[in-house]
């Protein structure tokens, strides 16, 4: 009996799983029986899709495509089963999830919980970074995005939107003075970001123009909490989402400044996931949910 499919999701486990151990444990069979299923499906295509070493295990570059294609192609399977099951209307099973680190501590993490308790068939892998990574290459079902999307082929809701502003300590205010025009930036010590492009610059409406200022400064974040941190131990100021920053802002740990310069812009705020025509509940239910529950504020 042909058994492509069992050996496309027997490969695709091992690959998003790291070891056959893991993914015959996923599989709920044995190591032997997943790895006799990758050889018979590299046999069949005729090329290597994983590279064994005594120490780890990596993917060809053939493998690396096909694991992304195999990987739609087994949601698309489950999203049909899905949508016939008896059980469709109660999501189950695991759901992976990307988002930002400042998103995911404000927004996600506090309503994941009743998510969780609203759906106790449902698992959620959260991943939190700031890089800005692939939703197939991540092994990720839904992913937040923050700013300007680019992937035309996922499919997006729109959660929120939030203005930036400009912040740092009373302490460091108090010790550098607090800039009364963009152009007094030049004076200060400026927190950036290192995944952005290399001329660091911020937007300012200066004479009814928006204009980019250059900044400067002795510190580079990989994420947004890492800036705010830094900000909050007094180094110096920082251009942060207000969603971020709000409750810091309420209780006097951050100032805001440059307000009346402002230039009033906001970053939109989606869930993105796959385009499928026949979306899978669990990945329904959970933009669903985000849609409903996580209030972006700011």
């Amino acid at each position: 009996m042909d058994n492509r499919l069992g050996e496309m999701e027997a490969f695709v486990q091992v690959a998003r799983r790291g070891s056959f151990a893991s993914a015959a444990k996923a599989l709920r069979c044995t190591p032997s029986a997943v790895s006799r299923a990758v050889a018979r499906l590299e046999s069949r295509l005729g090329v290597g899709l994983i590279r064994r070493t005594t120490r780890a295990m990596t993917l060809t570059p053939e493998g690396e495509l096909y694991v992304a294609r195999a990987g739609e192609l087994i949601a698309e399977f489950d999203a049909i089963e899905d949508s016939f099951g008896r059980d469709a209307a109660q999501p189950s099973g695991l759901l992976r999830v990307n988002a930002s680190v400042p998103f995911g501590i404000k927004v996600i993490l506090p309503v994941l919980p009743r998510f969780l308790v609203e759906q106790p068939r449902m698992r959620v892998d959260l991943a939190l970074t700031d890089d800005v990574v692939d939703l197939v290459e991540a092994r990720a079902d839904v992913a937040i995005r923050i700013g300007p999307l680019r992937d035309t082929r996922l499919r997006a809701k729109l959660l929120g939107r939030s203005r930036l502003a400009v912040v740092a300590t009373p302490d460091y205010l108090a010790r550098c003075g607090t800039p009364a025009h963009p152009d007094a930036l030049s004076d200060h010590n400026c927190l950036n970001f290192s995944f952005r492009r290399s001329l660091d610059t911020w937007p300012f409406l200066v004479d009814g123009v928006v204009s980019q200022r250059p900044v400067h400064g002795n510190f580079f974040g990989n994420s947004g909490e890492v800036v705010r941190m830094m900000a909050l131990g007094g180094a110096g100021l920082a251009r942060l989402a207000r969603f971020h920053v709000d409750e810091d802002i309420a209780a006097g740990r951050l100032v805001p400044v440059l307000e009346t310069f402002s230039p009033g812009d906001a970053e939109d705020i989606h869930a993105l996931y796959a385009g499928h025509e026949r979306l899978s509940s669990r990945i329904r239910c959970f933009v669903d949910f985000l849609a409903a529950h996580a209030v972006v504020r700011g």
